[in-house]
């Protein structure tokens, strides 16, 4: 069943990804995390609700009674917006799938583990992070099947949460992310997720196709009436997307 929101006049849709709190070092993180805030105060006056993508952290995993410390300020952020009776929905991506019920109980925010059918007032979005869609990447599937795996999880959880997230920050630093200024190389139609587009497209329509992964900025027309978006990430860009109630356009964050 679609998600569905009426955009009131006036109001807008907010998406953003991959803000990777977390890598490459705790400086540059805090300062994005610093500009992130500052994003989210200024869209919140306007937003009938905020969307965030995916690869929120860098890595994020929810013992039973810990969770990963550091990012307050977004964290509280968040929690602000929420207590303002703004919706607040948060995908899972591949460096933060090990979400569970953190947010949705201590600030209210609704977490979707799958990319969801959304529908504001008469315009429809097929929105998601991206992992793990459209044609290749097999190596990565399987993983990440592994990674949702119960007993997976529960093994990882028998770590003392100083191993275990130690662990997943030395992983985190050996990643392309962390060590490289670079964006990822864009492939044209031969895009993953622009193929995986074309396919949901041909069996149902979608006015707009939304999401992060691929750490690039993108515009592309899937179908005449079609267009596939992306927000890239902010470790080497900030920009979002915007809809309006007419159209959806991606703008580049500048304090």
């Amino acid at each position: 069943m679609a998600l569905r929101i009426n955009l009131e006049e006036g109001k807008k849709i907010y998406f953003a990804s991959d803000f990777h709190l977390g890598t490459p070092d705790h400086l540059s993180s805090q300062a994005r995390e610093k500009k992130i805030t500052s994003w989210l105060t200024e869209a919140s006056a306007s937003a009938e609700a905020i969307f965030l993508l995916g690869d929120i952290f860098d890595f994020w995993f929810e013992y039973k009674k810990v969770v990963p410390k550091g990012f307050v300020r977004f964290q509280g952020k968040l929690a602000e917006i929420a207590d303002r009776g703004i919706p607040v929905y948060v995908f899972t991506g591949n460096h933060d799938l090990w979400m569970y019920d953190y947010f949705k109980d201590e600030f209210g925010i609704t977490v979707f583990h799958e990319p969801q059918e959304l529908e504001v007032n008469e315009t429809k979005f097929y929105v998601g992070h991206g992992d793990g869609l459209g044609p290749g990447d097999g190596q990565y599937k399987k993983l990440k099947k592994f990674f949702t795996n119960k007993f997976a999880q529960r093994g990882f959880a028998m770590l003392h949460p100083s191993i275990g997230v130690g662990l997943a920050h030395r992983w985190s630093r050996q990643s392309r992310l962390a060590n490289t200024s670079h964006e990822d190389t864009f492939y044209g139609d031969d895009e993953h997720l622009f193929i995986y587009c074309k396919e949901i497209e041909a069996k149902n329509h979608h006015d707009y196709y939304i999401f992060g992964h691929r750490h690039l900025v993108l515009d592309m027309e899937v179908s005449e009436n079609s267009r596939y978006l992306n927000s890239g990430d902010w470790v080497n860009n900030s920009n979002y997307i915007v809809f309006d109630g007419t159209s959806c356009n991606l703008v580049e964050y500048k304090p």
